[in-house]
């Protein structure tokens, strides 16, 4: 996992840093008009989401490096992704924004908090060398300080970089492509082995989270177009955060796994669930 290992945390870096340039201040302040929009997806997305992806490896018997590489997943924030189908998918875009930016800052203490909750779980002994207060630490250097950097960027050049938003878009996604090429370039003798175990589990995790977050949307949120928004929101993950905690924790290929199959699997599945999504108005 050498290159895989030394590529993610730079790219994570940068494309936090994207992030950050799509950000300003209301997209933080936003959350106070609508709360209850915002506490659904917010829920959704911290709380169910471990929950259902626990439940799905425990019921599967997955090995304890599959499972803790679903809980991975299932704890990384949405990503800018999810902000571009959501638009796509004619959804609340700026509860999109909201979410991702929230969530994505607070992931520096929900992700190793989860990770390290669900391996205790599942029976996995992380290092005592590893703590989750480290772990916050450097997930902070590549995720929040970018975002921050990207935000103060945006603040004194705000019209030049809503000019180019979505050149910055298309290499944050460039940037997610590389990462992923990465893990299969590398392990490309392994690769079909432990897709045939993980790939069930991160099928049925996305599609069962899209639709659960879009029907607990439907009872409590304002709108169509929020229900979309948060359900897109709970199926499009940050894969590249996911590899660069994997990496960070354990020196296993197959924690990582998980992550790279349910990058594969989610953009699929996001488009038919779009494409239902459209028929369906």
């Amino acid at each position: 996992m050498e290159i895989v290992t030394k590529i993610a945390p730079i790219c994570l870096a940068f494309i936090m840093l994207g992030l950050g340039l799509g950000l300003s201040l209301k997209d933080f302040t936003r959350i106070l008009r609508t709360p209850m929009d915002f506490f659904v997806g917010f829920f959704s997305q911290l709380v169910i989401l471990p929950i259902v992806a626990l439940g799905i490896a425990l019921i599967l018997n997955l090995s304890a490096p599959l499972a803790v590489g679903l809980m991975i997943i299932a704890a990384a924030p949405g990503g800018v992704t999810s902000n571009i189908l959501t638009k796509f998918a004619n959804g609340d875009v700026a509860l999109s924004i909201s979410l991702t930016a929230v969530v994505s800052l607070i992931s520096i203490i929900s992700v190793p908090f989860i990770v390290i909750t669900s391996a205790d779980i599942i029976g996995i002994s992380i290092s005592s060398d590893i703590s989750m207060t480290g772990i916050a630490l450097k997930m902070a250097l590549v995720v929040t300080v970018p975002v921050i950097i990207g935000m103060v960027i945006r603040g004194f050049v705000e019209n030049f970089i809503l000019s180019k938003i979505n050149i910055i878009n298309k290499i944050t996604g460039g940037l997610f492509v590389i990462v992923f090429a990465a893990i299969w370039i590398e392990e490309k003798d392994n690769i079909l082995t432990y897709l045939a175990e993980a790939g069930l589990a991160v099928l049925i995790l996305n599609v069962v989270m899209m639709t659960l977050a879009y029907f607990i949307a439907k009872k409590f949120v304002s709108g169509v177009a929020q229900q979309k928004c948060i359900a897109l929101e709970c199926g499009l993950q940050n894969g590249t955060l996911a590899v660069f905690v994997a990496t960070l924790i354990f020196d296993d290929i197959a924690y990582v796994i998980p992550t790279a199959a349910y990058a594969l699997i989610m953009y699929i599945t996001g488009f038919i669930f779009i494409y239902f999504l459209r028929k369906s108005n």
